[in-house]
């Protein structure tokens, strides 16, 4: 590191020795200490111990270098806040570490450590503590200390055992405990109250933890271990669970009790040896993914296997009613259901003017829920998380009243004319579909102010967009969008909201800053290279700036 690194905040820099009519106001060197410094990836043996020359720092990045160990005066930099050695050489911690109050994330992963300072529970303030891909046989009982901690990744190390006094951070949400060698998991980790994630994937673990007092783990990630057996017992204590993956295991059987896991989003049981499974399964009313291959199933084909989560569950469903109801059971109310049986509403329809019938991944909408409206004026229309391949023709003979359609989550890949008559329409919801386009014809939806078109596939923008003069808010966030017309969205002066994150943009026209009307711009994950990201990060206004500057007078 160049000796004028480590002196910069005592000595004055060249330009101020060159040129002296700097006035007071701009003497930067006089006004600020150092506060980051970013050495990450070079070719450092070492660090001198003249790092305490920068004693305002709150942030140093080391991170990928041949460091093989730190400078004692690291203690001395007492504002540090992050410190990032990682991917480096390093053997040891120095001890003057443990003297930092203020260090809130430690990065020491993919080093050569074979154990951590006995005292690293001293460093009260840490949020973030990651020590992953080291040579770790053992972790320092001080660890109980860290009540703030909120992640700690232990993956990749050489741990048989976790110490049971880990269950005193109260603040950990996330725990990492990747590829050791861990056999059992400490009964006292069930009280952390905070845990929402736990990751146990590839140890030697023979049954599943068991965590009664962990309300708000969402995800449990315990495949390629040795669980043989899913206690019913343990997976009531669960309800939180969205996510839980169990692949590569010797789990035999499925309780029914996996039922109770109504928030369940995610269930990975592939390469298990499972014969059977609970048709109840199709019942969990969250589960968009289910993963089976690998087992030796005996009820269920193989090809609807492969035709995914959806076709699985109805069919597990339709398995349910096949062993029939008992003689005082209802029905149970699912997917399979006929529309007759599937009490459209009325309430909803008559009072609050709203047809909904969404989150029933139908194909399409039962000819029922249409005939249900009979002369009720209908202004709001829900058929969102459906399987739609099209806009329901039915649709358009709400025309006289409807305002608000959400036809979100589905699969719809073009707009019928029949939308394009509904012009009372206000609000369109069309996110997370498989449009590339928009009909001319929509150029009728004089009324319209809101379009969420986010998550389609759109590479170009809709053109007829720039001919709806009511549009506020322009969604149109992870597309594949290529470039913009700002002078045709100048012409929508009411637009207030465009949202083009994530698209394909590789420059922003700076007549763009002309659309002085914009209150949110939003821009960020384009591969674009102006405006920098210092910009975007300064808001809308700030970004509009930036752009009428460079526009060529």
């Amino acid at each position: 590191v160049p000796e004028h690194v480590w002196r910069i905040n005592l000595d004055t820099p060249e330009e101020a020795q060159q040129n002296l009519s700097f006035g007071a106001a701009d003497r930067w060197w006089e006004q600020t200490d150092l506060t980051k410094l970013i050495l990450a990836s070079n070719k450092l043996q070492s660090l001198s111990e003249d790092v305490q020359l920068l004693p305002a720092l709150t942030m140093l990045d080391v991170h990928d270098n041949q460091l093989t160990s730190l400078p004692s005066a690291l203690g001395q930099l007492e504002n540090l806040q992050k410190l990032d050695v990682s991917h480096n050489k390093l053997r040891s911690l120095p001890e003057e570490l443990l003297q930092l109050p203020r260090l809130r994330s430690l990065l020491v992963q993919h080093n050569e450590l074979s154990q951590l300072p006995e005292g690293l529970g001293q460093l009260l303030s840490l949020e973030e503590l990651d020590v992953s891909n080291n040579q770790l046989t053992a972790i320092p009982t001080s660890f109980a200390l860290l009540v703030n901690l909120v992640r700690l990744n232990l993956a990749c190390n050489q741990l048989k055992e976790l110490p049971a006094d880990l269950s005193a951070m109260k603040s950990l949400r996330q725990l990492d405990c990747t590829k050791n060698y861990l056999e059992t998991v400490p009964p006292k980790l069930a009280t952390m109250a905070s845990l929402e994630q736990l990751y146990l994937r590839k140890n030697k673990l023979r049954s599943l933890p068991e965590l009664p007092s962990c309300k708000l783990l969402k995800e449990l990630h315990a495949g390629e271990n040795q669980i043989e057996i899913l206690n019913a017992e343990n997976l009531k204590q669960l309800s939180s669970l969205c996510v839980l993956e169990l692949r590569d295991n010797k789990i035999k059987a499925v309780p029914e009790e996996i039922t109770v896991l109504q928030k369940l989003e995610r269930l990975d049981l592939a390469n298990n040896d499972i014969s059977r499974l609970p048709y109840t399964l199709g019942n969990l009313p969250q589960l968009k993914f289910l993963a089976l291959e690998g087992n030796p199933l005996r009820t269920i084909r193989r090809d609807l296997l492969q035709k995914g989560t959806q076709e699985l569950l109805k069919y597990l469903r339709s398995k349910i009613q096949d062993d029939g109801p008992g003689p005082n059971e209802e029905p149970p109310v699912t997917a399979m259901t006929l529309p007759s049986q599937s009490k459209v509403n009325i309430h909803a329809i008559a009072t609050l003017k709203l047809l909904e019938y969404s989150d029933k991944q139908a194909a399409e909408i039962p000819e029922a829920v249409f005939d249900a409206v009979g002369t009720h004026p209908v202004a709001t229309v829900n058929f969102s998380k459906n399987q739609l391949r099209e806009i329901p023709p039915r649709l358009v003979e709400l025309k006289d009243s409807v305002c608000d359609v959400s036809l979100g989550f589905n699969k719809i890949s073009s707009i019928s004319s029949g939308l394009c008559l509904l012009q009372k329409l206000t609000h369109l919801d069309l996110r997370n579909n498989v449009l590339t386009a928009l009909p001319e014809e929509m150029e009728a939806l004089k009324r319209l102010h809101t379009i969420n078109l986010a998550f389609n596939r759109f590479k170009v923008f809709p053109s007829v967009l720039y001919h709806l003069p009511a549009l506020e808010n322009i969604l149109l966030s992870n597309n594949q969008v290529g470039s913009i017309d700002p002078v045709q969205l100048k012409g929508l002066d009411k637009l207030g909201t465009l949202d083009l994150q994530n698209n394909d943009l590789l420059q922003v026209p700076p007549e763009l800053g002309n659309c002085e009307n914009l209150r949110s711009l939003l821009l960020e994950g384009n591969p674009f290279r102006t405006p920098r990201a210092a910009v975007l990060a300064k808001g809308t206004a700030a970004v509009l700036e930036y752009l009428r500057r460079r526009i060529p007078s």
